[in-house]
C-alpha cells in the first residue's frame, strides 16, 4: 500500500461496507426469503443471495424475482413495487442481527483512526440501512463521512460518490485509497482516478476479485499494515 503514495500512506481511506467491512448477507438473505415467501414463492437461500449483493437494494430484489420460478419477466416487473416494499420492511426488522464484522477490520480501523487519517464509508446500501448497521456493529465513530447509495443521483460503479468525498476532504483522487470487494468498487475507483485494493473474502457476484484486476488483492485488511 505504501508504494502507491508519495507520503508513504494515503491521506484518506474509503471503504465499501457490505463484503468489505461487514458480512451482511445473513440478514439480507433472511429479508429476501421473507419477501419471496410473502409473494408465494420459494426461498432463495443465503448462497444465492451472496452472489447478488453489491448493486443496491433495488437490484437485489430484481435479481431475486428474476431467479424465482414463480415469476416470468413480465410478472416480476409488475410485482416489483410490492416486492421491494416487502423487502424493505423485512430488512428493517433484521438489519444487523446476524451480520458480522470481518476478522481484522476493527483493528485496521482503530490503527488509522489513531493515526488521524480520515476514514469514509461509500456504499450502495440505502442510508436508512447503512447508519443503523454501522451503529449495530459499533463502527460509526471511525468514519468522518458515510455516503450511502441514495446520497447522490448515481452510485457505484459510477465515480460520483468518490468524487464527492474528494471534494469534501479537499484531497486529490491519487491521495486517497479505495478498499472494497467487488468490481463496482474497482470501476468506481478507476473512473475517479484513485488506487483500489480489494479483499478476497467479499461477494463480487460469485467471481474471484482478482479477475477484475484491482491494484492488489489481500486476504485481510491487516495485510496492509
Amino acid at each position: 500500500m505504501r508504494e502507491n503514495f508519495a507520503q508513504g500512506r494515503p491521506a484518506a481511506l474509503i471503504y465499501d461496507l457490505d463484503g468489505t467491512l461487514v458480512d451482511s448477507v445473513p440478514d439480507l438473505a433472511r429479508a429476501v426469503d421473507q419477501m419471496l415467501l410473502a409473494l408465494g414463492a420459494d426461498m432463495a437461500g443465503e448462497a444465492a443471495v451472496r452472489t447478488w449483493v453489491g448493486l443496491g437494494a433495488q437490484r437485489l430484489v430484481e435479481q431475486a424475482l428474476a431467479a424465482s420460478a414463480a415469476f416470468d419477466s413480465q410478472s416480476a416487473e409488475e410485482i416489483f413495487p410490492v416486492a421491494y416494499e416487502l423487502f424493505l420492511s423485512a430488512y428493517s426488522q433484521c438489519n444487523g442481527r446476524l451480520s458480522q464484522i470481518y476478522p481484522g477490520v476493527r483493528a485496521f480501523l482503530e490503527h488509522w483512526h489513531a493515526e488521524g487519517i480520515p476514514q469514509v464509508v461509500v456504499t450502495n446500501k440505502p442510508a436508512a440501512f447503512t447508519e443503523p448497521l454501522l451503529a449495530q456493529m459499533q463502527l460509526q465513530h471511525f468514519f468522518v463521512q458515510v455516503v450511502a447509495g441514495d446520497h447522490l443521483a448515481r452510485k457505484k460503479p459510477y465515480p460520483d460518490q468518490l468524487n464527492w468525498v474528494f471534494e469534501q476532504l479537499q484531497l486529490l483522487a491519487q491521495e486517497v485509497l479505495m478498499l472494497g470487494d467487488s468490481r463496482n468498487d474497482i470501476q468506481a475507483a478507476r473512473a475517479a482516478g484513485c488506487p483500489v485494493i480489494c479483499v478476497d473474502y467479499g461477494y463480487n457476484h460469485g467471481v474471484p476479485i482478482a479477475q477484475d484486476q484491482p491494484d492488489r488483492v489481500v486476504k485481510s485488511l491487516l495485510d496492509l499494515l
